[in-house]
């Protein structure tokens, strides 16, 4: 058996807020990591249609405001409906490139109303099917102002011979419970998304590795003023309230022992291949294994509901 696999951080920007020109990008890419050989390939939180940059520079708690409701609508439109087959051609090019995909979205969530976003992580195999839909548990600070709270029904890890790999979203990486639950199904393979920044990405990252004694990836979006196209609706009101540098990307990879295996790469577009060697996690959890030798299930344990949660239970 193989011992090893080849990942992909695709460290790009979106074509903010425009669905059909980022799956563009994220499609392209994709073919550009398999043509390289990668097994998997890791897009960054909120990526497509692009994280909600604009909240916090322009006054965005105003409450009732029609400029700030006019942001929210036009967001909605381009975020994602996967039950109305909004991810066909990503999941089609896993399918047509035998790549399994991590990949951060806006879901516009089919079962609570349609109208209301979660920031979300799909987990897509090699065949093209959607094996998970984890929905982030609580956004950060002025993400509630558009996002929603998730629930644990994607909570899951995945078999990617020979590793079993699981993500979260952003800061959710913070939160002990989120990370056990991860670790309690097999995890040894961690990818964690954000929109991008040296300060998310490079302490967290290389704890969490000596935490879980796992290989953890961090991947990050870029975003800067020159990125918001100038055919955005708003474009005038908003680019000059907007920063030069949004999100300057600080994608990275810590080995089981907390080592880099790459460092944070600040602020370039790029592509990054690596090969991941299953033994290095073999050899570190004969020190420590979190849920495994090193846990006292008689003293601690945890309950998980990944139940998808809903407002209504219809019994025709």
């Amino acid at each position: 058996m193989e011992t090893s696999i080849t990942v992909a951080l695709a460290q790009i920007s979106p074509i903010w807020l425009n669905k059909e020109a980022t799956i563009e990008k994220i499609v392209n890419t994709i073919e550009q990591a398999a043509s390289q050989k990668a097994q998997l390939v890791c897009f960054g939180e909120a990526l497509l249609p692009g994280y909600p940059f604009w909240v916090e520079n322009t006054d965005g708690a105003k409450f009732n405001d029609e400029f700030q409701k006019s942001l929210f609508a036009y967001y909605s439109s381009q975020a994602i409906n996967i039950a109305n087959g909004d991810l066909k051609l990503i999941t089609q090019c896993c399918k047509e490139n035998l790549i399994a995909c991590y990949l951060g979205i806006i879901e516009r969530a089919h079962d609570r109303s349609g109208h209301s976003l979660y920031c979300s992580l799909i987990y897509i195999d090699s065949e093209g099917v959607i094996q998970s839909t984890h929905r982030k548990l609580v956004p950060t600070y002025e993400e509630r102002l558009v996002w929603s709270n998730g629930d644990g029904n994607g909570l899951r890890t995945h078999h990617l011979e020979p590793f079993t790999v699981g993500g979260l979203n952003c800061w959710e990486n913070w939160l002990p419970l989120a990370r056990t639950s991860l670790y309690a199904q097999g995890e040894d393979l961690h990818v964690a998304v954000w929109p991008g920044g040296d300060h998310n990405t490079h302490d967290i990252t290389r704890f969490i590795a000596k935490e879980s004694r796992s290989y953890v990836i961090s991947v990050s979006g870029l975003m800067a003023k020159d990125d918001i196209p100038k055919d955005l609706p708003f474009y005038n009101n908003i680019i000059d309230l907007m920063p030069e540098s949004m999100a300057n990307g600080a994608s990275c990879v810590a080995k089981p022992n907390g080592e880099w295996l790459l460092e944070p790469q600040i602020g370039n577009e790029d592509l990054f291949i690596l090969e991941l060697d299953h033994n290095e996690v073999r050899k570190e959890r004969s020190l420590i294994d979190v849920t495994g030798h090193y846990s006292r299930p008689d003293v601690t344990k945890l309950v998980v509901n990944r139940e998808r949660q809903s407002i209504a239970d219809f019994e025709d």
